[in-house]
């Protein structure tokens, strides 16, 4: 059971953590270009953000100050 486990975490890794150059590019375009909606929830906003910043974060993409 915990290679099944194991393997299935490696499979979710491959298709939705990729460190590609395309992939670190939409990320970050999504935080460059990332805006509050005023229809939304403040805290959803936020949660949207978190979460696009963890992404970053997973694929190991630094960001600098002059970014």
């Amino acid at each position: 059971m915990e290679n099944a486990i194991f393997a299935l975490w490696k499979r979710l890794e491959t298709l939705y953590a990729t460190k590609s150059l395309a992939n670190r590019l939409v990320l970050k375009q999504r935080l460059f270009t990332f805006c509050m909606n005023e229809g939304e929830l403040f805290r959803y906003n936020i949660s949207q953000f978190i979460t696009l910043l963890n992404g970053l974060k997973n694929i190991k993409v630094q960001i600098d100050d002059e970014d």
